[in-house]
């Protein structure tokens, strides 16, 4: 199960916040293809200070008091059942 951005954050601060996770993500590529141990540990710690700000990881921004399921594999969940009875899509068939 994976957490959705904050919906309360105002559109320009969520479209600033995507744009540095998706450089932030895009250096983790340069580093990995760079092999650069010390830009990848750079690189993932932005992701995850750009994950945080969306709301992605750490506190729960809602306030219903549902426990976050988030990071854990559905069959783990109350959605255990739901998630079994989801049907997988069937491979596209070639024109």
């Amino acid at each position: 199960m994976w957490r959705c951005t904050n919906p309360a954050l105002p559109a320009t601060e969520r479209e600033a916040l995507v744009r540095a996770l998706m450089a932030a993500r895009r250096a983790v590529g340069a580093a990995l293809r760079g092999g650069d141990e010390a830009a990848l540990k750079e690189a993932r710690a932005s992701v995850h200070q750009a994950k945080l700000a969306l709301g992605e990881r750490g506190p729960v921004w809602w306030d219903d008091g549902a426990p976050d399921y988030n990071r854990r594999m559905a069959k783990n969940t109350p959605y255990a059942d739901w998630y079994a009875a989801l049907t997988p899509e069937a491979p596209a068939a070639d024109s």
